[in-house]
């Protein structure tokens, strides 16, 4: 491959990366994206495609999603993505969850979000909803897009509206402004991002190894059309204890004690629910989180059990039949719900590490290229 000179070069083209090339060529600069796969195949598509913004945690990371939220209604018309579902229905079956979901109500987060009564629910839901449902709680600000199709359909709307170059698969060896030494040769750049997901070795290894970044395996599960137009995307208490939004406000104690002991194993295979639907009428039900530096590829068929155990307990309904199961892995870490560093001049290196790089990557990249801005030619 001939030496090519661009302003910025992407490497990774999983939705943060394509977020960093959006900014930078909406303002005009030249991009290119480099990914090492034919096509973004990890995280970026193995997700419910969930643009979550309620529960994020406070601060930083919701402000990120609000802004990402509002990125993606944006795009998703201009490249003609479809928005598959808008809203959020978080179902609580005990009076801690609903302490919770009052508490969350009385925060900043909670504004324009409400507690429906059973029968509302119920009402919305087509019927949904086990005999000691105590109410949910509705939040109109979340959007739910169809990841396997939106990240070719986004690549795609880069290269033909926006012209930014993709070189698919290209392994970066060398990110050194102003040169990039890859599989197919030299590619010139002034500025570089990084944006490797869960890869930690390739560029960069001694620095990231500084941060002290693990993995997540997550199950994931595609139903069958169960006769049922869901409101929205569906939640239940386990999100409660897992999203930080809501598991950091002292409410969150109890109903985490309460559910430690009755649904012991969801905590082992640390499971909670998030059911969303597609145009054809499937849903993506998910999911577990198994931690370690390197994930095995083995999930445990209990954890599938108690996703569609905590399915059944949400909806009152027994799970439609499974079409499809996968896994993902994405990084993680204890302290941080992303990264953003400079391991040398030129170079910025982002990981989301919490999961969240479709509902926050918008609002990360924005920050980023805002900067870089400054520094390019």
């Amino acid at each position: 491959m001939a030496s090519q000179a661009y302003d910025l070069a992407v490497v990774g083209g999983g939705v943060i990366g394509l977020a960093h090339a959006y900014w930078a060529a909406k303002a005009g600069k030249r991009v290119a994206v480099i990914e090492r796969d034919l096509r973004a195949n990890g995280a970026s598509i193995r997700n419910f495609g969930f643009i979550t913004v309620t529960g994020q945690e406070r601060g930083d990371s919701w402000r990120l999603a609000r802004r990402t939220r509002d990125v993606w209604a944006e795009v998703t018309t201009q490249a003609g993505i479809p928005i598959e579902q808008h809203g959020l229905y978080l179902t609580a079956r005990s009076k801690e969850a609903v302490a919770v979901i009052t508490a969350f109500l009385a925060t900043e987060m909670g504004e324009g979000c409400c507690l429906l009564s059973p029968e509302d629910f119920r009402d919305r839901a087509g019927g949904l909803g086990g005999s000691d449902l105590m109410g949910a709680l509705y939040s109109p600000h979340d959007l739910r897009i169809e990841s396997r199709h939106a990240i070719p359909g986004l690549t795609s709307w880069l290269k033909e509206a926006l012209g930014v170059t993709f070189f698919n698969e290209t392994v970066v060896f060398q990110a050194t402004p102003p040169r990039l030494a890859t599989s197919r040769g030299v590619i010139e750049a002034g500025t570089v991002v990084v944006c490797p997901g869960d890869d930690f070795t390739t560029l960069y290894p001694e620095h990231i190894a500084e941060y002290g970044l693990s993995r997540c395996r997550l199950s994931m599960l595609k139903l069958a059309d169960p006769g049922v137009v869901l409101p929205g995307t569906l939640m239940s208490d386990l999100s409660l204890t897992r999203y930080r939004g809501y598991a950091a406000l002292p409410e969150a104690r109890a109903l985490e004690a309460r559910l430690r002991v009755e649904q012991s194993s969801h905590f082992e295979n640390g499971v909670h629910l998030i059911v969303v639907q597609g145009a054809d009428g499937g849903l993506v039900v998910g999911d577990s989180h198994h931690y370690d530096h390197l994930p095995a590829p083995f999930a445990p068929a209990s954890a599938e059990q108690d996703i569609l155990d905590e399915f059944a307990r949400a909806t009152g309904r027994a799970p439609p039949p499974v079409l499809e199961r996968w896994t993902g892995v994405y990084a993680v870490a204890d302290n941080r719900t992303y990264l953003i560093t400079t391991p040398e001049p030129g170079v910025r290196l982002v990981i989301v590490t919490s999961g969240t790089g479709a509902s926050t990557g918008f609002g990360i990249a924005e920050k980023v290229i805002g900067e870089l801005l400054e520094t390019m030619a």
